[in-house]
């Protein structure tokens, strides 16, 4: 079972200044989240009251919405700044959602990239989380790696708005959510570089409907979406007909970052674990920490945590300095996800059987872990993408040296 790690429970109160907003962050997912993992887990109302307790609390610690704009009522904290706290609030997949911060993206991406009208109805309420979005790409029997294929079409109306047909897959909280930014076809045909648009889509709309929730190896959260003549008003286009591909990539840049500093947490968490059965378990044999197999676990988890960690730290700083991440981010994400699902195994097994029980978290946190090498592009795409971009470099510098010889002959 573990243990948090806390002060001690009881009403909300704020940290003394003196403690660092890392601690102050770490301190309230290991002493509140994590005791309610159980709960929010299992959804229904109670998890839904179990999630509101924690936001108010966070609200109380002055800990809520931390990156988001501070003119929408977040805490204003810039990328690099909330890198820092990221890995701490990510131990728990439920930690940016207590904490407010997990619209992130999707608040970027309308500050940015919507009309007034969308940006002055729903900006303040998505930061205040009084409404929630999600995000729909990927759709059943087309390559989630190939969004020219996306079958879902967007016809326009007369009166400038759009009506959207189509079905999504693996889409993360859509039946919870109040919108859903839906990536569909405005022209061209099937297979076109060009031609995609994001639609805000209220879920209220008739011939909106959740078809079918789709577990990722027995974890809830995923669902398969149908919009069939959905009417959307023309204001709620995001950026220009044709811009879907570029506004996701930014998106998708972000967000792959993002995850890859909430794995890092979790893989600290599985660490942790490990450690500590480590040292205060044993048998016939002497402490499980005196075996040299288990010193070798421990030996190798760290070494994967240490050395994935500023991977994703240079990926982050390009990002947050605007610029060209694709690399950085590609080989991030890849061994992120590798280096989660390796500490997670090694904790399981220092474990033994309760490792693959109902108390520790080790089971989500190694199912996460294999997920991630799938989910926001496989590890497939990552390779193939990072290599063919470095291998281009080569060739255009052994293409310039051979014009330089021939100059000078």
């Amino acid at each position: 079972m573990e243990v948090p790690r806390t002060d001690g429970g009881g009403a909300a109160r704020h940290e003394p200044e003196a403690v660092a907003p890392g601690e102050r962050v770490a301190r309230f997912v290991r002493g509140r989240v994590f005791p309610r993992e159980a709960v929010l887990d299992g959804g229904g109302p109670a998890a839904a009251e179990a999630l509101a307790v924690l936001r108010a609390e966070a609200r109380a610690e002055g800990l809520w919405a931390l990156p988001l704009p501070a003119e929408l009522g977040g805490g204003g904290l810039s990328l690099a700044a909330y890198a820092e706290l990221a890995e701490a609030e990510g131990a728990s997949d439920h930690g940016p959602a207590a904490l407010g911060s997990a619209p992130l993206l999707d608040v970027r991406m309308l500050a940015r990239y919507g009309r007034p009208g969308v940006r002055e109805a729903h900006l303040k309420r998505l930061v205040a989380g009084e409404i929630r979005t999600c995000y729909a790409m990927t759709e059943p029997g087309v390559p989630g790696t190939d969004p020219f294929r996306t079958a879902t079409r967007a016809e326009r109306l007369p009166d400038g708005g759009w009506r959207v047909t189509g079905r999504k897959w693996f889409t993360s909280g859509a039946a919870g959510a109040d919108l859903v930014t839906v990536m569909a076809r405005t022209s061209g045909a099937d297979g076109d570089r060009e031609g995609l648009s994001l639609l805000l889509v209220p879920t209220g709309s008739a011939g909106f409907r959740v078809v079918r929730e789709l577990p990722v190896l027995g974890a809830a959260g995923q669902y398969e979406i149908a919009l069939d003549g959905v009417q959307v008003p023309a204001g709620h286009l995001l950026g220009e007909p044709g811009e879907a591909l570029a506004i996701a990539g930014e998106r998708l840049q972000l967000g792959r970052t993002l995850r890859c500093l909430r794995w890092l947490g979790q893989a600290q968490r599985a660490f942790d674990l490990m450690c500590e059965r480590a040292a205060t378990h044993g048998g016939s044999r002497g402490p499980l920490a005196d075996q040299q197999l288990v010193q070798a676990h421990v030996f190798d988890a760290l070494l994967a945590l240490r050395t994935t960690r500023p991977l994703v730290r240079e990926a982050v700083a390009l990002i947050a300095g605007g610029q060209d991440a694709r690399t950085e981010v590609g080989l991030a994400k890849v061994a992120a996800a590798r280096m989660l699902q390796q500490v997670a195994d090694s904790a399981i097994q220092v474990h033994g059987a309760a490792g693959l029980g109902p108390d520790t978290p080790l089971p989500g946190l190694f199912r996460t872990g294999r997920a991630a090498r799938i989910l926001d592009g496989p590890d497939e795409l990552h390779i193939t993408s990072v290599a063919r971009r470095v291998l281009r470099g080569y060739g255009r510098s052994v293409q310039t040296a051979a014009r330089a010889a021939v100059s000078v002959r």
